[in-house]
């Protein structure tokens, strides 16, 4: 367990080379995010005698998408929540969304962010709760531990636009990114600003957590204003370059 809190926990199943798989779980039900694959997912919720009753999709990619028709067999009454504008490129989606929509899981609110960049129609999902001290973040591959996701489709101005909306959500706001790439990630980042104390000490942190074989994540969005080069960049010229750098950039 990462997270708890009264009402829910949220649970990462890391797969692949990096990937997390976070399952969100509220008594006897479970939500999940971005499968993948399906099997170390089916086994933990039938280790945990949980029922699937949704899965969100952020965006089309196999190494986000390639479990779920599986997980669907199993579970065919969880819903398929993807962006309306991938019925085409997620076709098993069975409750379509669309920019700001507002829908109810596992007794919370979520609302749909679009964040266009890595993607086209790619989104977010954002969870607030008034009995809660923070709010729940799952950006897909928008926004990562110290870094955002490359632009395979967008454009630079598009992810810019899409990372000032997720700098604006409140700075306790809990983010559940959908890759291990945060230590690299500082390590980029220091390398352009080798005397930055805030990027070594959250360096240091990390490496401490992975060294016990724990995730990097969840961060927050003040951890990301602090530390994250991409959401400090003032101006899509700015993000640009940093992302053209960070192409390049080697270990």
């Amino acid at each position: 367990m990462l997270e708890t809190k009264s009402e829910f926990t949220i649970h990462p199943i890391p797969v692949l080379q990096d990937n997390i798989v976070w399952v969100w779980v509220h008594k006897c039900n479970a939500v999940v995010v971005d499968p993948s694959v399906s099997s170390p997912v089916k086994k933990w919720l039938l280790n945990k005698n949980l029922s699937l009753k949704a899965i969100l999709q952020t965006h089309h990619h196999q190494d986000h998408i390639g479990g779920t028709q599986e997980l669907i067999k199993r579970w065919p009454d969880a819903k398929v929540i993807a962006s309306k504008k991938e019925l085409k490129r997620i076709p098993f989606q069975t409750f379509s969304v669309e920019n700001n929509d507002i829908f109810y899981l596992l007794d919370s609110k979520l609302k749909v962010i679009e964040v266009h960049g890595h993607t086209n129609n790619h989104i977010a999902f954002y969870i607030s709760k008034e009995s809660s001290n923070y709010n729940i973040l799952f950006p897909g591959d928008t926004l990562f531990g110290g870094g955002c996701g490359r632009l395979l489709e967008g454009t630079a101005s598009q992810m810019f636009e899409s990372l000032v909306r997720l700098n604006a959500l409140p700075g306790n706001t809990k983010i559940y990114s959908a890759h291990e790439y945060t230590e690299n990630n500082l390590k980029w980042a220091l390398s352009l600003n080798p005397n930055d104390i805030s990027i070594i000490g959250r360096l240091r942190l990390v490496q401490k957590k992975l060294n016990k074989g724990l995730p990097s994540l969840p961060s927050t969005i003040s951890d990301e204003r602090k530390t994250n080069l991409f959401l400090r960049a003032r101006n899509v010229e700015e993000l640009t370059i940093l992302r053209r750098h960070k192409d390049n950039w080697k270990c």
